[in-house]
């Protein structure tokens, strides 16, 4: 019982602020009392438009609790409801990152990230629906029903974790240091101190050059370089302006293999240098606050994995199963 209670009063927390999480606990043992002599507004600023509740008296108060509960259990599984009643799966990703989401010569968002969201929705019976609203109102969470799940090549770092769920990693391309073929100055990651390096806006790969990358559950990551100038901006722009020769807007790239490879053979002008710089799990990414959504996630996923579907996809746009690692 005492964890049951713990679950619904952190998630009334969650939903409306710390003056409410004190309502609970206290009422649900038994002590209303106690929120008169130590719930007030100063402290509970984000409670104030609620507080004439609690102190209308103890009944008035309880049932207002009890609504609250029952609004915290009806989250859970609203995701994979809506899904049903719609048959439509809301996928958002980005458009600007080949191979995984671009738009192909079609003028349609293509990838290995939209066959991966599409190969999904079929699981469940539903028609994929793509969006792509930029990626910092991506990572940003509180997606509000806008979206049902982000197939969309995120790093699960501890900062967006604080916002977002991470139920199940699909595939791992390892970070990697790309330069012109031509560029002789820069032999090691070592060499980029003070240089122009490119990556992708409100990427992992920016955090990384800013020496500030976490990632949950794997090695800590070494920065053997300092003062690096970090050039944040489309990944297809920033590869295009490598392109153009060693130094002329841009010393290197940091992004994962797969990008990269396919922007080495795309050109023809440029290199992959050096060892990978550090390994990146790839993500699927929901918004918090819906536990059963996440299992159906990971369910679906297992059975995407099993009858060799997710293999088939990665060996279409890299000739090789990146997802063959994920865990």
């Amino acid at each position: 019982m005492r964890d049951g209670r713990h679950q619904v009063i952190a998630g009334v927390q969650d939903r409306f602020g710390e003056g409410w999480h004190f309502v609970l606990y206290q009422l649900w043992n038994c002590d209303d009392s106690a929120i008169h002599t130590e719930m007030n507004p100063s402290r509970y600023e984000n409670s104030i438009p609620l507080l004439d509740h609690v102190r209308a008296g103890p009944r008035r108060v309880l049932l207002l609790v009890l609504l609250l509960m029952c609004t915290v259990q009806a989250r859970a599984g609203a995701t994979l409801e809506r899904v049903k009643r719609s048959g439509v799966l809301n996928n958002v990703l980005v458009n600007t990152y080949p191979p995984f989401g671009f738009i192909d010569a079609n003028n349609e968002l293509a990838g290995f990230d939209v066959d991966v969201a599409r190969a999904f929705a079929a699981k469940l019976g539903a028609t994929l629906k793509l969006a792509t609203p930029g990626w910092e109102t991506i990572v940003s969470g509180r997606w509000q029903g806008r979206w049902d799940i982000c197939i969309c090549s995120m790093s699960p770092t501890d900062e967006r974790a604080k916002v977002l769920s991470f139920p199940v990693t699909y595939y791992s391309s390892p970070a990697v240091l790309t330069v012109h073929r031509d560029e002789q100055r820069i032999k090691s990651v070592a060499d980029i101190s003070g240089k122009r390096v490119g990556v992708g806006t409100g990427s992992s790969y920016e955090n990384y050059l800013n020496k500030a990358l976490i990632l949950p559950g794997e090695p800590p990551i070494s920065y053997p370089f300092h003062d690096v100038i970090v050039m944040p901006g489309d990944e297809s722009v920033n590869f295009r302006n490598l392109a153009l020769g060693p130094g002329v807007r841009l010393d290197a790239i940091v992004s994962d293999l797969a990008t990269a490879q396919a922007n080495v053979n795309a050109t023809h002008v440029l290199r992959v240098l050096g060892p990978p710089l550090y390994g990146e799990p790839n993500a699927v990414a929901t918004d918090k606050g819906d536990p059963d959504w996440d299992r159906t996630v990971i369910r679906v996923f297992g059975e995407l994995r099993a009858d060799g579907t997710m293999a088939k996809i990665s060996q279409k746009w890299f000739g090789q199963d990146i997802t063959r690692d994920a865990h």
